[in-house]
């Protein structure tokens, strides 16, 4: 074996020194006639690729920000936080003013450790101290800078006005002008007649209401839910309110929330059977070759039936005070869907049964809809409240004027009271001080327990509950893992860049929980953040 290796040596080493003479007389110019065989060529019957072709499809991984912060912003004189996303924390921030680079700011970083919740290290840079207004950035020792943001006194009102005007974005069968629409601005659309889809021989006009999706659906149950929660927010927070928010109706005297959700109402009267009182679920616009697009009606159903019956008893007893008539018609409607429903309580839930009750007591006091409301409660002690139609039944018979059983308003109180702690107590637990989870995909669960909160809060004003609130705007608004805003147009790093299905403000039902997230997070006296 020894010998059979110097052989191979001594040729290999042979072979070296042939092709070094052979380059040194031959010289690197001769390279320009070497030539590979065509394709097809004898050569390459007897290539073998080694799949090693080069790929530039390659796609460069995207580079986040290690910290976090709102990207709209944080109040003068609140708890300000970013958040630091890195198992190995730098110890010191500053802020820089972004225009001129300007060091304006330093502090020590708090690592708060490792959170299996959403598997990741977090630390927290705290700046509440700093109240200068103006545009900034935060930068650290190698991990980088943060998004842009402002300290201002109301970070929140702009906004609060943008959510609102999503719904006067999405109304259906109005010009909307550029004057107050912007770049939203459009023709009428979706004016014409609809067909049943069952039967095109019947036609309706039921022109108005707010889309719904891209494809200019209008469905009454997404309607009603977001109906309801905007009109929760308007009686918990009138004061925000106002009549000048940039819609059609603005400075007739009415608030404009209740102008713009009368829009929707007015188109929810259409959807009613004159003849049973019975409520169609939703129209529908297809595309067409030679018509353009057909409008279809989708068939009765009892899941819009009752959501309208407790939709429309509660605008009319909000609406009393500005259209007595009008108000009247639409409790009128409630009625009469509620009476179709009773005859089919086997087709919808308890819960839907007993909102709707709440909401036809509150408005008429009749002794029929309070035994409804009784006899749940009695029931059900512990009601399950992340249920809407529990929340929003109990949330009404607390707020009634007519006679109700007080042992059962103090039970609901008490379990109200304790969803709230358990919300409050579950979002603290969280370093990143919400209940997210490590994809942090959908933000309907977060705005849900926000509404019940800040119905809680309301009751109590408590500002630890106000701090959680806060919380999870900013946490919509850019301080999160991934970094993104989740509303429309805002912030340096949208959700549409991302995954256009994380939106909140483009689903009318997460629009409207939005609002009253903001809303109540104006309406607090003093906006706190974490201790």
């Amino acid at each position: 074996m020894m010998r059979k290796s110097r052989m191979l040596n001594k040729l290999t080493g042979t072979l070296l020194i042939l092709s070094l003479i052979l380059t040194v007389t031959s010289g690197c110019g001769d390279l320009r006639n070497f030539q590979i065989n065509a394709p097809g060529g004898e050569a390459d019957d007897d290539f073998t690729s080694l799949g090693l072709a080069p790929e530039f499809d390659y796609e460069v991984p995207e580079s986040l920000p290690s910290i976090l912060v709102d990207q709209i912003g944080y109040a003068v004189d609140s708890n300000k936080i970013a958040m630091i996303n890195g198992e190995a924390p730098p110890e010191t921030f500053s802020i820089l003013d972004e225009q001129t680079g300007r060091e304006v700011y330093t502090g020590k970083v708090e690592n708060k450790g490792y959170d299996a919740s959403v598997n990741a290290y977090i630390s927290y840079a705290d700046f509440t101290d700093f109240n200068t207004e103006g545009t900034y950035y935060i930068q650290a020792a190698s991990i980088g800078r943060s998004y842009a943001f402002q300290i201002a006194q109301e970070p929140l009102e702009s906004l609060f006005t943008k959510v609102f005007k999503q719904y006067y974005y999405n109304r259906c069968g109005l010009t909307l002008s550029s004057e107050l629409a912007g770049e939203a601005a459009h023709n009428a659309c979706h004016s014409r007649e609809a067909q049943m889809k069952d039967e095109a021989m019947i036609k309706l006009d039921v022109s108005g209401g707010w889309h719904v999706d891209e494809s200019g659906s209008r469905d009454v149950v997404k309607g009603c839910q977001a109906v309801n929660t905007l009109l929760l927010a308007y009686e918990l927070y009138p004061d925000d309110m106002g009549d000048d928010m940039g819609i059609p109706e603005s400075g007739n005297g009415i608030p404009d929330l209740l102008d713009e959700v009368k829009y929707e109402i007015d188109w929810l009267l259409k959807m009613q059977d004159a003849k049973s009182g019975a409520v169609y679920a939703s129209v529908s616009s297809v595309d067409n070759m030679t018509a353009g697009y057909i409008l279809y009606i989708d068939g009765i159903t009892m899941d819009a039936t009752i959501h309208f019956a407790a939709t429309m008893a509660k605008f009319s007893y909000l609406y009393q005070s500005q259209d007595r008539e009008f108000a009247t018609q639409c409790l009128k409607a409630a009625d009469r869907a509620y009476r179709y429903a009773e005859n089919y309580l086997a087709d919808i839930s308890q819960e839907q049964y007993f909102h709707a009750a709440a909401e036809l007591y509150r408005a008429t006091g009749g002794y029929q809809y309070h035994s409804v409301v009784k006899s749940y409660l009695t029931q059900n002690p512990e009601p399950d409240l992340e249920n809407d139609f529990v929340f929003w039944g109990c949330v009404t018979y607390l707020s009634t004027k007519q006679k109700v059983d007080m042992n059962l308003c103090n039970s609901v109180t008490q379990n109200l009271m304790r969803k709230g702690e358990t919300i409050s107590y579950t979002s603290k637990d969280s370093k990143l001080l919400v209940a997210t989870d490590e994809k942090q995909g959908s933000n309907a669960g977060l705005l849900r327990s926000m509404t019940r909160l800040a119905v809680v809060d309301h009751i109590i004003t408590n500002h630890e509950y106000a701090t959680v609130l806060e919380n999870h705007i900013h946490y919509m608004l850019g301080r999160n893992l991934l970094a993104i805003s989740y509303l429309d147009g805002e912030g340096e790093r949208n959700y549409r860049d991302i995954d256009v299905s994380l939106g909140v403000m483009n689903q009318v039902d997460l629009n409207a929980e939005l609002l009253l997230l903001i809303a109540a997070i104006m309406d607090d006296e003093l906006v706190v953040g974490e201790e």
